[in-house]
């Protein structure tokens, strides 16, 4: 986490979360999503649309202080610390967003490397990988080089279905929604 943002955190500690206002998709691309984008659908799933997913980041150095300061908390909600407040990120797959170099060596959407432990496959045929850092679906650019990695045998995958596995390693897609269930959950 970058040292402004701690002194941010140690100066204004209770500024409340913002939910539903920044995306990551399957391809580690980030989008901004105002009120009028949030009102249109889910960022991702059913009822989601390409204008509910927002606006794509394309500004290199906010990327970056968002890449900086990318963690998650004790619910497996992942978030972004933007100076003192939390912006909770929903997903559109998985936290991490795996790219593969030529020696198949592995780094995040976010340019941290990673050591790989395990390997599970979908019934879409989709590749995630399991790490040292967490859990995260192979970019779908990378896959002929996963393959590669498969054929000689560097990762086995396992079978697993997509829909299990949030609770399986521990994240959650959608904090907003949670939060909202939560909320109705207690009004009750």
């Amino acid at each position: 986490m970058d040292e402004i943002v701690k002194a941010a955190l140690a100066k204004w500690p209770n500024v409340p979360a913002c939910y539903g206002w920044l995306g990551l998709d399957a391809r580690g691309q980030w989008y901004m999503r105002d009120d009028r984008v949030q009102a249109a659908g889910p960022f991702s799933g059913a009822g989601s649309s390409p204008v509910s997913r927002g606006s794509m980041l394309a500004h290199e150095k906010l990327i970056d202080f968002i890449a900086r300061n990318y963690e998650s908390d004790e619910q497996g909600w992942w978030f972004f610390q933007n100076g003192p407040q939390r912006v909770y990120v929903e997903l559109q797959a998985t936290p991490w967003i795996w790219r593969i170099d030529p020696d198949f060596s592995v780094h995040a959407h976010t340019g941290r490397a990673a050591r790989i432990q395990r390997s599970w496959i979908d019934e879409q045929g989709r590749l995630y990988l399991e790490s040292d850092i967490g859990f995260g679906l192979v970019h779908s650019q990378d896959m002929v080089r996963a393959s590669d990695a498969v054929e000689q045998g560097l990762w086995v995958p396992q079978d697993a279905l997509a829909r299990q596995l949030p609770s399986r390693f521990g994240y959650v897609k959608s904090p907003a929604s949670q939060r909202a269930s939560v909320a109705g959950a207690a009004g009750q």
